[in-house]
């Protein structure tokens, strides 16, 4: 039941509905949240508001949060018969050191991926996707980026070919959130568009699992069949209450290029929105880097290579330089051989010279041995006088393991 409250009487326990006004008019992420602090009602408060609506169902009503004395953390009913605290996040762009958000992003990335494997069978068995499930997920996986792009950026980068089905979605989430952020795109567009790109191959539970996980080279009839999956994800889409035009427009048209040989619609570029062309560019990168039953990945500059030949035609030319700006040429992640002969592992950029990030040493070519990790700035003026990246590597050639020494001193 919705009920508007005087401020005065809000409480913790108690589930909003809405806040008046627009996502950018107060200091959270969400309209609709659980109250489980002091803090979020002081925020509130001093935000200015003096009415808001409140869901009974979801958390405490009025003269229950009386009788609790108003100090009960309630947590928040899901459709599953569970309970989950849905805590407000503050959106602030409060920087993090890489190890500090290394440790988040591994919970974000293990959340989001089961969300997207529930979701998945929740659709399957005609059920609608619940917002206020997803909204949470989005939030950590914005904030992770706003502390520190690197953390979400280096571990997706790291995925296994097991893990491709599911965490596809969270990659595309992350990376055209980073995207959105390094153009200069508003807090709440870059809020939608990670929806969007989380929630943008919902479709594709649709498709029968025999050509969806097909091991070899799909037929005309099979891939027919998997080109329907934006249509029937927006269709699915469109029916959960409060989701953005912007998330329903990237589900849509991600598969969309600006030759006008795309699908479902086959637009020419100038009909194609701009954060549908920027979905599509993180789509295709994510996809071509990733490792599968049927696909090696490419390395991520040897990706971006490709994507900038692609951009003659295909995709965007402006839009795919601004994600190589975004990324950088080495993106965090991968794997490097450097002047000196050492493997290395990209985990942060720099800004002034996209060839010059910071890397993680562990392995010389030369020996073909491990060697004790070090972290090296190549931009710092002692690096500059001997040490370069030569040329990106694959770790199946050299049978290492880059995501061991994200963190200089995991030697395992």
């Amino acid at each position: 039941m919705i009920k508007t409250i005087e401020i005065s009487q809000l409480r913790i326990g108690m589930y909003l509905h809405a806040l008046p006004g627009n996502w950018t008019s107060h200091p959270f992420l969400r309209n609709r949240f659980l109250i489980t602090a002091e803090e979020d009602i002081r925020k509130i408060t001093d935000a200015g508001f003096s009415r808001l609506e409140i869901d009974t169902e979801k958390g405490a009503d009025v003269h229950v949060a009386s009788q609790d004395g108003g100090g009960e953390n309630k947590a928040a009913p899901t459709a599953h018969g569970s309970s989950v605290t849905l805590a407000p996040v503050t959106f602030t762009e409060t920087p993090a050191s890489l190890s500090d958000e290394l440790a988040r992003a591994k919970v974000l990335i293990s959340q989001a991926e089961r969300l997207v494997r529930d979701l998945a069978q929740d659709v399957r068995l005609g059920k609608l996707v619940e917002l206020d499930r997803v909204e949470p997920v989005v939030e950590g996986i914005v904030g992770s980026i706003l502390r520190n792009p690197n953390a979400l950026l280096v571990l997706l980068q790291l995925k296994k070919k097991d893990d491709y089905t599911f965490l596809h979605s969270v990659g595309v989430c992350a990376l055209l959130t980073a995207f959105c952020r390094s153009v200069g795109l508003s807090a709440e567009t870059t809020y939608h568009a990670g929806l969007g790109g989380l929630l943008h191959d919902i479709g594709k539970a649709s498709i029968p699992d025999e050509i969806l996980n097909k091991p070899g080279r799909l037929t005309e009839a099979e891939f027919d069949v998997i080109k329907t999956h934006p249509e029937a994800g927006h269709a699915m889409l469109a029916r959960v209450p409060g989701l953005s035009p912007i998330a329903l427009d990237i589900t849509l048209r991600h598969h969309e290029r600006c030759d006008g040989n795309g699908y479902p619609g086959a637009l020419p570029g100038p009909e194609i929105s701009e954060l549908a062309k920027m979905a599509a560019i993180v789509d295709v990168y994510d996809a071509i880097t990733s490792e599968r039953c049927y696909h090696r990945g490419m390395t991520p500059a040897n990706a971006l290579a490709k994507m900038l030949e692609w951009s003659k035609v295909q995709l965007s030319d402006e839009h795919v330089r601004a994600f190589i700006r975004c990324i950088g040429i080495f993106p965090s992640g991968s794997l490097v051989r450097l002047a000196s002969g050492r493997l290395g592992v990209v985990v942060e950029q720099n800004s002034e010279n996209l060839l010059k990030p910071t890397v993680n040493v562990f392995f010389n070519v030369k020996s073909n041995t491990y060697i004790k990790p070090e972290r090296i700035d190549l931009a710092s003026s002692g690096a500059a006088e001997h040490e370069r990246i030569m040329c990106a590597e694959n770790p199946q050639r050299w049978k290492v393991e880059p995501h061991r020494f994200v963190e200089v001193g995991q030697m395992t």
